[in-house]
């Protein structure tokens, strides 16, 4: 009997170590794992240089409050506004925490300057932004608000139709918050012409623009961000995930405009920027902002695209798309996802689900090509069952 709630559909299956880019049972059945904590693992599992990192810290300093500096979370919020556009960092612990602050300072920023009815956020219907009250309410998703009453404060527009979109800002709206590739909601990738164009509406309605990189960012894309490639500069882009390679870290990056309205007491975390978490970030930070890691991702991730575009001319009855950028990827298939993805942990790979019918592939970002190879022939080979 298991004393944990049943919100988890858990599969019937437990690791016990894991190595790269692979995990191990107690029996040691050895897997390839493409999920890594859903793009949270982007330096693969037990990374030497974490390990050493949360070696040293965790002999020195694990936590004290934000009433007191801490220079490990200084040196990261540098890092990141230097390679960034941001000019200000709050850490939080997860994506989620971090949606929710984006919200908290776009609403913020227009109290401050004395427009208090500018709350509304509009947001993608059926995207993803997290699961607490607010961030189930951003997304619009039936299947995440059921049960849960009513928050207010959000509208939504179809992915794609411009014309609602622009229908949907009123006098009310804040900001519009999307996710530059779409996660939870089927690898969509939104061109660059339409994050340049949101963009230039923002500017025209005098809103402001939220990119979402909690799951598309820190590197995953081949950039640092999923944005950079369309040349947008965003306001607001809450990060996790990637992040701290498997330790809890979010943040909120935001340029200098909005940040003046976060004052003192506006918002807090307990455990967000401690210094244990920090001195992970950096060194996750050192490695996946380096330029020649980032053209691996580039050349590798277009290595594995073309050969998953080959798999799918091969068996078009079976695959109705190949989808995403660098090392988040997504394959649609004709039929449920469910037996395939099933197969593929038969023949010991590891994915998982998303929207529209897609299964989520997500390497580690130091993924290496004969585990690129050994997935591919692994996903030909359940084509050709399914056939």
């Amino acid at each position: 009997m298991s004393y944990l709630a049943k919100n988890y559909n858990r599969k019937k299956i437990s690791f016990v170590r894991g190595k790269g880019s692979y995990l191990y049972t107690a029996t040691g059945a050895k897997y390839l794992d493409f999920v890594q904590g859903i793009a949270v693992n982007c330096l693969g599992h037990a990374n030497p240089k974490l390990i050493e990192t949360i070696n040293k810290q965790s002999k020195k300093l694990w936590h004290v409050s934000n009433a007191f500096q801490i220079p490990e979370g200084e040196k990261l919020a540098k890092k990141l506004c230097q390679k960034t556009f941001a000019d200000y960092v709050i850490f939080q612990n997860s994506g989620a925490e971090a949606t929710e602050a984006a919200i908290k300072v776009a609403r913020r920023y227009f109290y401050s300057i004395g427009k208090p009815n500018k709350t509304r956020i509009l947001c993608v219907k059926n995207s993803f932004h997290g699961r607490t009250l607010a961030t189930i309410f951003a997304s619009g998703s039936k299947k995440m608000t059921e049960g849960f009453g009513h928050v207010g404060g959000f509208d939504h527009f179809i992915f794609g139709d411009h014309k609602s979109l622009k229908k949907k800002i009123t006098k009310n709206t804040a900001a519009i918050m999307i996710e530059p590739i779409m996660g939870e909601g089927g690898i969509k990738v939104v061109p660059d012409w339409c994050l340049k164009e949101l963009r230039k509406l923002c500017n025209k309605k005098k809103i402001l623009l939220i990119l979402d990189e909690v799951q598309c960012g820190i590197s995953r894309s081949g950039s640092f961000f999923a944005f950079e490639k369309s040349k947008c500069i965003p306001d607001i882009v809450p990060i996790a995930k990637g992040i701290g390679g498997g330790f809890p870290i979010g943040a909120v990056l935001m340029n200098r405009k909005v940040a003046a309205g976060m004052t003192p007491g506006t918002h807090g975390s307990t455990f967000g920027g401690n210094p244990l978490a920090m001195a992970v970030g950096n060194t996750v930070m050192d490695i996946v902002s380096n330029k020649k890691f980032l053209e691996n991702i580039k050349k590798l991730s277009k290595y594995f695209f073309s050969n998953l575009n080959i798999i799918q001319k091969k068996y078009p009855k079976v695959i109705k798309d190949i989808r995403g950028r660098g090392y988040l990827i997504g394959i649609q298939l004709y039929k449920d996802q469910s037996k395939f993805i099933q197969k593929l942990m038969d023949e010991k790979l590891l994915t998982i689900r998303a929207a529209e019918n897609v299964i989520r592939v997500l390497p580690p970002l130091n993924v290496k090509k004969n585990e690129l190879d050994q997935a591919l022939k692994i996903i030909n080979k359940v084509c050709a069952e399914l056939k």
